[in-house]
């Protein structure tokens, strides 16, 4: 094999693996306070966006959140200075999402949303340790 080839192939390995490491790494990084989506059980009139077949897949803080017994999804913490959230899911986005799906379902100037779950209704919103809210 020439020196150029083998040079190139090296190289291209190099990028595949920084760029696999770039996709993988920052989920795994986690600094401040966890945040979560938090679903709480309403009696609510109006809109609501139907959860009941959303993929688990897509929203897996809303799912866990909804099936849970506390009503909170898994913790996720900020790092490299927000930047974490260009590279891994987060709750920020399944919040945004849900924004997005209805609008009329969105309360208090885009701090709640109302949710229908197997016929139950709920108020997901952004909670974190520090009891600050959303961030």
């Amino acid at each position: 094999m020439r020196r150029i080839m083998r040079n190139a192939l090296l190289l291209t390995g190099f990028v595949v693996v920084a760029l696999l490491a770039v996709g993988a790494v920052p989920s795994y990084l986690g600094s401040g306070d966890a945040y979560y989506l938090e679903a709480t059980p309403t009696d609510e009139a109006g809109a609501a966006v139907n959860a009941t077949g959303i993929s688990e897949r897509r929203f897996p803080y809303l799912t866990t959140a909804l099936t849970a017994d506390d009503g909170r999804s898994e913790g996720y913490q900020r790092a490299l200075g927000g930047y974490k959230t260009l590279f891994a899911h987060s709750p920020f986005d399944e919040f945004d999402a849900l924004q997005r799906l209805d609008r009329e379902a969105v309360r208090d100037d885009g701090d709640r949303v109302l949710v229908t779950y197997d016929g139950d209704r709920y108020s997901v919103a952004i909670v974190s340790d520090a009891g600050g809210g959303e961030q």
